[in-house]
């Protein structure tokens, strides 16, 4: 990642003979990712460089980034080189397709995506990372039986799926899976990948679920952000009133589930402050997302897992999240720095939530709501995908892990 310590992979020079040394394409593959390494580096030492901006192009800015022009140089430098070779092993629904609606759209969407994206090559030479197309989503839906709590089958057709590509084409063997990656919404996604070990282990795993304490490694795996779309687009879910118009200081409406939110709602549920709004269920005829609306601060706590949607929906629509969670890595934090744009609240503190917000000045309130609204693009799912949107930037985190390691021949020495 760009603030991990300062390595660059070393490309081999043969200084035994006056004839060059023949690399090999994975060789150069690596040379090419160490000269954009060094590239992101430099700029990141020396934080008085600047790009250039062209026409229509955004400019990561602010400090809502930990170092936005090493940000915007490594940006560039993968849509440049990065290419991702797609098994195309397997058939949907399976692989190859996934939910693009409701809590885990982001599963078949970036699946979707992948397949057309101009990242992907069909080369597998060429590729610096390898995808495997599968959604755990899917395989709950298909194999699952429900209430059965009996996982082996799906794990065993995860596994199937990996035995046909590292015994099809040499690449999973090459680097034992390090080069791979696999991306999962459904909570069940950590423990689907325990079935293979290179894949927990080695892999870059793109989680929803990124919980530490559940084996999450932020070194080598990627936390992506849950998004709920009901209708399997954003339509009608950006954007929200001022802050002038938000009388309700702080909302949360959901089930009890989990160890955090019991607590939550029996110190704050009906509570009899009318700008602390905190529910188990809606009152009938009230509108969950025009509440959002009306809110200057939401609530984020973690559920059975710790990736909820209330966190997107909040930069969405201008309402300030509040996380309550305990072993979460938020989403692109090689880049972004969330404490600039959210507020985070320790489950001991609950019984202190309202006196913590209300001692909140109102210009800081002012300027996080701001600085949300100004890091929606990041987390927007568009079709076709735009530029640094959560397509893009969801790749842009695996690319930075795979800057992180070089890959070897299996007959180098």
């Amino acid at each position: 990642a760009i603030n991990e310590k300062d390595e660059v992979p070393i490309i081999n020079v043969n200084k035994n003979t006056t004839t060059p040394k023949r690399f090999s394409k994975i060789e150069k593959l690596e040379a090419g990712l160490a000269r954009s390494r060094a590239a992101i580096l430099l700029l990141r030492q020396n934080k008085s460089n600047h790009i250039e901006e062209e026409e229509d192009e955004y400019i990561p800015h602010g400090p809502m980034y930990l170092n936005a022009t090493s940000f915007h140089r490594s940006y560039l430098e993968m849509e440049k080189k990065f290419k991702v070779y797609v098994y195309k092993e397997g058939d949907p629904p399976l692989y190859h397709f996934g939910p693009c609606k409701h809590t885990y759209a982001i599963e078949g969407y970036f699946i979707q995506a992948m397949e057309v994206s101009k990242f992907r090559t069909e080369n597998p030479n060429k590729a610096h990372v390898y995808f495997l197309p599968l959604s755990v989503t899917m395989l709950i839906e298909f194999i699952y039986v429900a209430e059965s709590h009996e996982w082996g089958l799906m794990k065993n057709t995860t596994m199937d799926y990996v035995n046909v590509i590292s015994q099809k084409y040499p690449y999973w063997n090459r680097s034992l899976g390090a080069d791979h990656f696999m991306l999962a919404c459904h909570d069940w996604g950590p423990e689907i990948s325990f079935a293979i070990p290179h894949l927990y282990k080695n892999s870059i795993r793109a989680l929803c679920n990124a919980n530490t304490s559940e084996k999450f490694n932020p070194t080598k795996d990627v936390s992506i952000p849950e998004i709920h779309l009901p209708l399997g687009t954003t339509k009608g879910l950006l954007g929200g009133p001022p802050p002038s118009d938000r009388p309700v200081l702080v909302f949360f409406a959901g089930g009890v589930h989990g160890p955090i939110r019991p607590i939550l709602l029996q110190h704050w549920e009906n509570s009899k402050d009318e700008d602390v709004q905190i529910h188990k269920y809606l009152p009938k005829g009230v509108s969950y997302y025009d509440m959002i609306r009306k809110s200057k601060y939401c609530l984020c706590p973690s559920g059975y897992e710790v990736a909820s949607p209330r966190m997107v929906e909040g930069l969405y629509m201008g309402c300030v999240p509040v996380l309550i969670k305990d072993n979460y890595v938020t989403p692109f934090s090689d880049v972004l720095d969330w404490d600039t744009f959210v507020v985070t609240v320790h489950v001991k503190d609950i019984p202190n939530l309202k006196k913590i917000l209300m001692d909140i000045p109102q210009d800081k309130y002012l300027v996080m709501q701001k600085r949300g609204i100004q890091m929606r693009r990041h987390f927007e799912v568009n079709s076709p995908p735009k530029r640094y949107d959560v397509f893009h930037m969801i790749l842009h985190s695996i690319w930075l892990r795979r800057l992180n390691f070089r890959v070897h021949d299996v007959d180098e020495s």
